[in-house]
């Protein structure tokens, strides 16, 4: 029989395809990933990734407000240390007078209701650009998780609200959780980077802060493979949600986004607790590059990668899109 049922009656225009429309985005589905240097009233832009700035603090806090108002929650923050602060031990990380515990005091402080997440790793303040402490020419998980325990007792004491472990050492979300509630901070919860891949759509990002794994007059690693995932897996990306979310973890991360929708479906289906998905530099720098060149429309491709990710089932995104979508999502209301 000619079909009864014609899928084009729910396309005949915008009005309809409103109506019956699966997936909606809003300012509140996204995070602002941020990138902070010392100095005052310092921004420098990012050559790979246009439209994004180191930041000194005091600006910092002017564009936290700013985006506030624009409908965003939630901010991702990274520093950038000076060289002369960097060594094997990452001990500048817990630092409470460090930059990055400045900034998420200044931040509470300017802007209470901001969701504060700083990055919890030790390749920033490293000295070989390595997530972790090196000892014997690898990286030693167990002693690097009692740094990042250091690192983000000291994020709750200057005010964070979520610590995002980055570093992908084994047990640290259980260590992260039993230092934080031991220092009395069983109100600040974890955002793990459960399935963080060896993923080269991060150089962008390597280049904002420096933290590219580096030569040495010691054995070191020369990458990250060893601790970061790798991408030809799939069922091992839900196991280390999984084992996340057992030892704690209240949202878990996959990284990067729009290449990896398939893993975010898989972990979507098998954890009980948000997903976050993180669209990361590499995927911004690919769009702004064919954009400027004219081959692809930018708004157009942004919007199209971000509704895909939250289609996929992303409960939170973190994009350095985030200040350009929330303006065309305020100025399509």
């Amino acid at each position: 029989m000619f079909p009864l049922q014609r899928g084009r009656r729910l396309r005949v225009n915008e009005s309809i395809r409103s109506l019956v429309r699966e997936t909606t985005l809003s300012p509140t589905d996204f995070m602002f990933p941020m990138f902070i240097a010392e100095g005052e009233n310092y921004k420098s832009e990012i050559p790979s990734m246009p439209g994004i700035f180191r930041r000194s603090l005091d600006l910092t806090v002017e564009e936290v407000k700013e985006i506030y108002a624009l409908g965003i929650r939630a901010v991702n923050i990274y520093v950038k240390v000076d060289e002369s602060l960097k060594d094997n031990t990452g001990k500048e990380a817990w630092n409470p007078s460090g930059l990055m515990q400045n900034a998420i005091r200044e931040i509470k402080k300017a802007c209470p209701e901001m969701i504060v997440m700083p990055d919890v790793a030790l390749d920033p303040y490293s000295i070989y650009g390595h997530d972790g402490i090196i000892e014997n020419g690898d990286i030693a998980n167990d002693a690097t998780n009692d740094a990042l325990v250091k690192m983000a007792v000291s994020h709750a004491q200057a005010g964070a609200d979520f610590v995002a472990p980055s570093d992908m050492m084994d047990g640290r979300v259980l260590r992260l959780r039993q230092g934080l509630d031991a220092a009395g901070y069983t109100h600040v919860g974890i955002m793990s980077y459960s399935a963080k891949y060896a993923s080269a759509f991060y150089g962008p990002f390597r280049d904002a802060l420096d933290s590219a794994p580096r030569e040495a007059d010691v054995a070191v690693p020369k990458d990250k493979k060893t601790y970061q995932m790798d991408y030809a897996n799939r069922i091992e990306a839900v196991k280390e949600a999984l084992m996340d979310v057992e030892e704690g973890a209240d949202m878990v991360m996959v990284k990067p986004g729009i290449a990896y929708l398939d893993i975010v479906r898989e972990v979507k289906n098998a954890v009980s607790v948000p997903v976050t998905v993180f669209h990361v530099s590499g995927e911004y720098a690919m769009i702004k590059a064919a954009s400027e060149k004219g081959w692809l429309d930018h708004d157009k491709i942004m919007m199209e990668q971000l509704m895909c990710i939250k289609r996929a089932g992303a409960s939170l995104i973190s994009t350095y899109f985030a200040k350009e979508a929330a303006i065309l999502l305020n100025k399509e209301r």
